[in-house]
């Protein structure tokens, strides 16, 4: 299956993160902050927004943005423009 955003959303592959306490504990998943990072997927229609935002871009997005997605096994989020705030270049 194969998703395509419409107007001004993007899809986004969430940056999975494992944290562990120092003394080597693992956090589950429950009691962590959602991601805020990830890459860029596929980009909307918009052509402003394509300009702006390419696919294999890293992004931040608003803390409670985006509807999240599953997609076979992966896990996605559709994120509005309005939820995008950085471009992250290295």
């Amino acid at each position: 299956m194969k998703v395509k955003p419409l107007d001004d959303r993007v899809l986004v592959e969430v940056a999975a993160e494992v944290e562990k306490t120092v003394s080597g504990l693992i956090i589950p998943d429950t009691a962590k902050e959602k991601p805020r990072m990830g890459k860029v997927v596929a980009v909307g229609t918009d052509e402003d927004l394509q300009e702006l935002i390419k696919v294999g871009d890293n992004i931040l997005f608003a803390k409670y943005g985006g509807e999240d997605i599953t997609v076979g096994k992966d896990e996605y989020k559709i994120v509005q423009r309005a939820d995008i705030l950085a471009v992250i270049e290295d």
